[in-house]
């Protein structure tokens, strides 16, 4: 009975002693978010063993990207997936709301790769009381909307446009002509469903998991800015194990170019998809938006310590 006990004991302490790392986001299953977390969550804990466990919330699960990071910060969940929002926790993120500033997937393998943007990136986060583990993809995004295509800046003259939070997206918009609209990400179906927005803007890899055409007719091929993820741990970092810690950060670098490569593979898979759906697709005028986002390059480059020479860095970088 006395050693039934003591089993009883040990294998509860043993199932005390392990550690649960939880990681969220707010990719709908089936999104590139979703599918390189899990991805991710497969290799590591393989390589964990039974040092820990990394659980994935997708969904919102957890919350939006804001009330993510608020808990990063608070040390109530370990690992979070932002995208745009990190533009409004430090002017250095902004780098990646610059218009067209990236030019395609091999590009952003390189950058990915440059001590110095990375260097500055992880500054920030550190700043900020983040820990920046690696730059992951959320993708180059695209606007639909059910009032018309868009092919030149004035065309979405009046449009009411949902975007993440992110001030330097709606001044981008803002400057276009259309009226942007902050709103979580949860949210936009319903806001496109009812007609509270006429549109929105996202990677392929999110409008499709989303069911956005089921709302929207016209999807326009922008492309008109590249949104990393940006993978990061926040107070509870120095909380888990050295080894757990190393793990982590080995696979999540581990994962760069898989994130690249699934977004690649999902643009090509899920613009054929949505044609199927009945989405109208056209290409956009790029050269008339490269002119009109002139003005926004400056503002960055006022704003953001070292601006240009990080735009000049990665501008550096094509081919």
């Amino acid at each position: 009975m006395a050693a039934a006990g003591v089993l009883a004991f040990a294998t509860m302490s043993s199932a005390q002693a392990a550690t649960t790392v939880r990681l969220g986001h707010v990719g709908e299953p089936g999104s590139l978010m979703d599918v390189t977390a899990n991805e991710f969550a497969k290799r590591v804990n393989a390589k964990l063993g039974d040092k820990a466990t990394v659980e994935t919330y997708g969904s919102s699960q957890l919350g939006n990207d804001t009330e993510m990071l608020r808990k990063l910060k608070l040390g109530t969940i370990d690992l979070a997936l932002p995208s745009t929002v990190m533009s409004s926790v430090d002017p250095v993120f902004a780098l990646f709301e610059m218009p067209f500033l990236i030019k395609d997937h091999a590009h952003m393998a390189r950058v990915q790769q440059n001590e110095y943007i990375v260097g500055k990136m992880a500054e920030a986060a550190e700043k900020n009381g983040y820990v920046l583990l690696a730059l992951w993809e959320n993708g180059f995004r695209n606007i639909t909307n059910n009032k018309r295509p868009i092919v030149k800046p004035e065309d979405l003259q009046g449009i009411k446009l949902r975007t993440p939070s992110g001030e330097w997206r709606l001044r981008m918009f803002k400057s276009y002509g259309a009226n942007p609209t902050p709103m979580a990400y949860s949210e936009t179906f319903v806001a496109l469903q009812t007609g509270a927005v006429d549109g929105q803007e996202n990677p392929l890899a999110q409008i499709y998991p989303a069911h956005f055409y089921e709302v929207q007719k016209y999807l326009s091929m922008s492309h008109h800015v590249y949104t990393p993820v940006s993978f990061l741990s926040g107070a509870s970092w120095k909380r888990l194990p050295e080894d757990v810690r190393a793990i982590i950060k080995e696979v999540a670098i581990e994962m760069q170019p898989v994130a690249l490569e699934y977004g690649a593979q999902m643009d090509k898979d899920l613009l054929g998809k949505l044609k199927e759906e009945g989405m109208e697709v056209n290409d956009i005028d790029q050269a008339a938006f490269v002119k009109a986002s002139a003005a926004i390059y400056k503002e960055f480059e006022a704003t953001a310590p070292e601006g240009k020479k990080m735009i000049e860095t990665i501008q550096s970088l094509r081919d």
